[in-house]
């Protein structure tokens, strides 16, 4: 079983990589790389150890995705929620639960994503959040991107100022993945959608 562990850990470096280092521009990849290797490497080791953990705790039952649903805000800043899904997704003995709610201006020059993500704390969760094992600060002419805090919870964000195009992900209780994803808004929109989500909730789900 130890081996299983280590070979999805290992499948996931690729996407350690590739948030460290942006996942886009070459150039900028190869001259401003916000992680190394080596910081990608010492992320990978991380994640094996609490792929160990999570297999001597045992799986975890996700959530019915009808409560994540609950939790979309009905507005994002102001923009009106156009839709809102939800589905249970099983695979390699992996389940996820997630909830999508879709956010737009009449013209769709703003829209605003947001997906609640529950990987029940499986090595599957260690893919949507490869983020949360490293420790990014980069900045360009064009934009950003970082890892942080909000509250006691692990983030990552990224904007491009050209586009107004970015995203802010939370990780609650290593097992809750929450995206706000926005288009031809500001930085500032997209946080705000964000603080209308109750994570504390969110955290209390089981």
């Amino acid at each position: 079983m130890r081996t299983k562990l280590y070979l999805l850990v290992a499948g996931l470096l690729p996407v350690i990589l590739l948030t460290s280092c942006g996942g886009n521009k070459k150039e900028e990849a190869k001259d401003e790389a916000s992680v190394s290797t080596l910081g990608a490497m010492s992320a990978m080791k991380e994640m094996a150890a609490q792929a160990e953990e999570m297999q001597k705790n045992g799986p975890v039952a996700t959530v019915d995705f009808r409560k994540l649903k609950e939790l979309l805000p009905n507005e994002a800043d102001g923009l009106p929620r156009k839709e809102a899904t939800g589905e249970k997704n099983g695979a390699a003995g992996f389940t996820i639960s997630t909830a999508n709610g879709r956010y737009s201006n009449t013209d769709a020059s703003e829209t605003i994503d947001v997906s609640i993500v529950d990987g029940g704390g499986s090595g599957m969760l260690m893919g949507l959040a490869a983020w949360s094992m490293l420790e990014v600060d980069k900045e360009t002419e064009n934009g950003y991107e970082k890892t942080s805090t909000i509250g006691n919870n692990k983030s990552f964000e990224k904007y491009d100022n050209s586009a107004k195009d970015g995203e802010v992900n939370v990780l609650i209780n290593k097992r809750f993945v929450v995206t706000v994803k926005g288009k031809g808004v500001s930085m500032d929109k997209i946080k705000a959608t964000l603080g209308e989500i109750d994570l504390d909730k969110l955290s209390e789900l089981k």
